[in-house]
């Protein structure tokens, strides 16, 4: 009886361990995002697209070549489509980063572009979140 009542006990422990990890999945690891349904809320603006790029890019790029000529390297808004925000990084050499956000994920591929030369290759993607403060 006692060993019964022991299997019974760990059963429901386990269980109810296992039951509280599904639900902080469902809800998901990232604080910025929104756990509930409403995809309006979710949604990235331009403002925040713009944003994350730009501490994205202080943050990945040296900029110290454009201390005392800050033109040379800018963030700048591109175009816009239905499902994406464009946003452009030059860079002091002239090459281009173009980055691609999705309106809800914020998954952003980037396409690094060196118009000169003619040479656009698609070089990875960053989760926009990660870089909103």
């Amino acid at each position: 009886m006692k060993k019964s009542a022991f299997v019974f006990v760990m059963i429901f422990a386990l269980l109810s361990v296992l039951s509280g990890c599904a639900i902080e999945n469902a809800a998901g690891n990232n604080p910025s995002e929104p756990a509930d349904g409403d995809v309006s809320e979710r949604q990235i603006t331009e403002e925040l697209a713009y944003e994350g790029v730009y501490h994205y890019c202080r943050s990945a790029y040296d900029w110290s070549a454009a201390e005392e000529n800050p033109g040379i390297m800018y963030v700048e808004p591109g175009e816009e489509t239905e499902k994406e925000y464009q946003v452009i990084f030059r860079s002091y050499t002239g090459a281009l980063v173009r980055f691609y956000v999705d309106k809800v994920s914020g998954t952003t591929r980037l396409v690094e572009c060196v118009p000169s030369l003619g040479i656009e290759e698609e070089t990875g993607t960053i989760e926009l979140y990660d870089y909103l403060e």
